[in-house]
C-alpha cells in the first residue's frame, strides 16, 4: 500500500470520527468503536508537529520544556537518531497539558501508552468505516508536510528542514512533486524582455 496524503477535510473527518465513535459491522455482527481520545490526540499531534508516530508515542510531559519565550519539544528521532528541537504552538501544548491532567499522567509517564500497531489498527477500522483507502499514520505526517508546503509559497527547503530529510529529492518524493513538474514549472517561467 502506498500511503497517501490526506487533505484538511479528511484529517478533520478521521479525527472527529475517532473522537466520537461509531457502530460498524464485522461478518454481519454490530461492533462498537468506542471514542478514543488517545489515538485522536496522537494523530492530531503527528498532523500538527510532523514527527513520526513512533516518536509521538514516546512523548512525555518532560519532552517539552519552557525556554521563557515558549515551549520547546526536544527529542531524538527514533528512525534517524537525529536531535530535533522546535517550538510547539501554545495551543497544542495546552491540549497536551489538559490531556495529561485529565488522565493523571506524571511528567515522566508516556502520554500515549500505545503501540504503533494499535494506532494503525484503530485507524484502519475508522478508514474502512469511512471508505478511505491507503491511509495510515504516516498520512498525517504527509498532511503536515503538504500543509506547510502549500501555506508557505511551496518552499520545499522549509519542508525538508522541518522533516529533517537529508535531500530535497526525498522531500519532493514525499510531497509527490515529480521531476517533470519541476521541469515544467521552470520551463513555464520565462519572462524575456
Amino acid at each position: 500500500m502506498k500511503t497517501r496524503v490526506i487533505d484538511i477535510d479528511t484529517y478533520k473527518l478521521i479525527l472527529t470520527t475517532i473522537g466520537s465513535g461509531f457502530i460498524y459491522k464485522v461478518n454481519g455482527t454490530d461492533k462498537k468503536f468506542r471514542p478514543n481520545q488517545r489515538v485522536k490526540l496522537a494523530l492530531m499531534l503527528e498532523g500538527n508537529l510532523g514527527i513520526r508516530i513512533g516518536d509521538i508515542l514516546n512523548l512525555t510531559l518532560k519532552s517539552f520544556r519552557n525556554n521563557g519565550n515558549g515551549v520547546i519539544l526536544d527529542i531524538v528521532e527514533a528512525k534517524t537518531e537525529k536531535n530535533r528541537a522546535f517550538t510547539v504552538p501554545m495551543e497544542i501544548y495546552n491540549v497536551i497539558k489538559i490531556y495529561a491532567l485529565e488522565n493523571g499522567l506524571s511528567d515522566t509517564d508516556n502520554l500515549f501508552p500505545l503501540t504503533e500497531r494499535a494506532v494503525q489498527k484503530q485507524l484502519k477500522i475508522v478508514c474502512q468505516y469511512l471508505g478511505l483507502d491507503n491511509v495510515s499514520t504516516h498520512s498525517f505526517r504527509k498532511f503536515y508536510a503538504n500543509e506547510i508546503f502549500n501555506n508557505n509559497h511551496q518552499n520545499i527547503e522549509l519542508v525538508r528542514t522541518l522533516l529533517q530529510h537529508s535531500t530535497i529529492a526525498i522531500t519532493q518524493k514525499y510531497l509527490g512533486v515529480s521531476s517533470k513538474e519541476i521541469e515544467d514549472a521552470i520551463s513555464n517561467h520565462v519572462h524575456i524582455i
